[in-house]
């Protein structure tokens, strides 16, 4: 197959902006002269992480989050921003110790995702957690994350689970199992 030339970007600019999010319109133009306009997250610069901890028993720890677009609480895996200056590593042991109060000592990632790369350029790096040990640090949630133990054997089960339905968590589960199983 032939190398895909990338279009020119012939303009870019904001159409909309929250708190949070800045929405950016993109005007290209494609190799066979077709001329678009598409709409994207404005890149911030900031990646996340995303683990699937495994407690020596055995277990999987999960929490469950209120998740204002759902509008109702959902189960995954710990997550969250990548601050400036850390590397995913370190991020990823900060966010445990916030979010579950466990650090880990073993670290293995799996892959780095996105969500949907038309509309986002932010990757989340996977990663399996173990060797943990307790250490809690201060999160920025509204309230207390309920930690959930699920046993590894029974990983499985919860891709029926109703309230396991994020595809990022979704992701990194079978993505370990297939590290992890025997």
């Amino acid at each position: 197959m032939a190398k895909r030339i990338p279009p020119e970007v012939l303009a870019q600019h904001t159409v909309a902006q929250s708190r949070l999010f800045t929405v950016e319109a993109m005007d290209l133009r494609f190799s066979n002269g077709e001329e678009r306009t598409y709409e994207r997250m404005k890149p911030s610069g900031r990646n996340a992480v995303m683990m699937v901890p495994i407690t020596e028993q055995g277990d999987i720890l999960l929490v469950r989050e209120y998740a204002a677009g759902t509008e109702r609480y959902e189960l995954g895996f710990p997550k969250g921003l990548i601050d400036s200056g850390e590397t995913p590593f370190e991020a990823a042991d900060r966010e445990l110790k916030e979010e579950i109060g466990f650090g880990s000592r073993k670290l293995t990632p799996l892959k780095e995702v996105i969500l949907a790369p038309s509309y986002f350029s932010s990757k989340m790096t996977l990663f399996i957690a173990e060797d943990l040990y307790s250490e809690q640090l201060e999160g920025d949630e509204p309230e207390p994350l309920e930690v959930i133990r699920w046993p590894l054997a029974q990983a499985e089960e919860l891709l029926t689970h109703l309230d396991f339905c994020e595809a990022r968590s979704i992701t990194a589960l079978l993505l370990a199992l297939r590290i992890l199983k025997p």
